[in-house]
């Protein structure tokens, strides 16, 4: 199984030998990975939707990995027992959305030992969520993929010192590592809000300039972080 570049960054966030729950796995292209790879040899693949569960079952079939490799109809974790999994990944879905599977099924989530996850919005919830509510954030990554840019995420249950507003939005560790993907980001962020920017700033409607003021902050945050690099 050759996974996308994205796909490929969130499975190689996942401890060797760690038993794994994989949220919306949509065509199970991450478990049937794992298996090939010998990382993980137990696997749930859960998915709220039958079409996609079913498309999972054909693909572990086709590889041969259905004893290894589980498929559930759930909605968020609610189809899996406390302890059944050692990490979670939820991968490709909303901000909002892994929040809300993480605070809708809490003993599930306090059995869970890892947490990949990969919002595709919102990043900046989901470490607030984690910041507040229990959670390290012990490694983070991110991949450009087709000129989109993926930030993602490894947590584990702990406490962290409070992140400031340019690390919720940017990630700590890509922070203080420097990752080159990011300030590629944040370069093409700083094009795009400057621009919206220049085209907005001479209106005087009170909705194009309620937009100036959250563009200015925004750019004051890329700046922010851009001097660090």
């Amino acid at each position: 199984m050759e996974l996308s570049r994205r796909l490929n960054a969130v499975a190689n966030l996942v401890t060797e030998g760690a038993s794994v729950a994989d949220i919306g796995t949509d065509h199970a292209y991450i478990p049937i990975y794992l298996a090939e790879n010998h990382i993980s040899s137990h696997i749930i693949a859960m998915d709220i939707n039958r079409g996609p569960l079913e498309k999972a079952k054909e693909h572990i079939l086709e590889y041969g990995f259905e004893k290894m490799i589980q498929t559930r109809l759930s909605d968020g974790l609610s189809g899996m027992k406390p302890g059944e999994a050692d990490t979670m990944i939820a991968a490709g879905m909303g901000g909002g959305l892994v929040v809300r599977i993480l605070q809708n099924s809490p003993q599930a989530v306090e059995s869970v030992r890892e947490f990949i996850l990969q919002p595709q919005s919102e990043i900046h919830k989901v470490r607030a969520y984690l910041n507040n509510n229990g959670f390290v954030i012990t490694e983070e990554d991110m991949v450009e993929e087709d000129g989109k840019y993926y930030p993602m995420m490894k947590a584990v249950h702990g406490k962290e010192k409070p992140f400031s507003d340019e690390e919720l939005y940017y990630g700590r560790k890509l922070i203080e590592k420097k990752n080159p993907i990011l300030k590629a980001f944040l370069q093409k962020e700083y094009t795009i809000k400057k621009d919206i920017y220049d085209k907005l700033k001479n209106q005087e409607n009170e909705r194009a300039q309620k937009r100036v003021r959250e563009i200015e902050e925004e750019i004051r945050r890329i700046q922010c972080v851009s001097a660090l690099f």
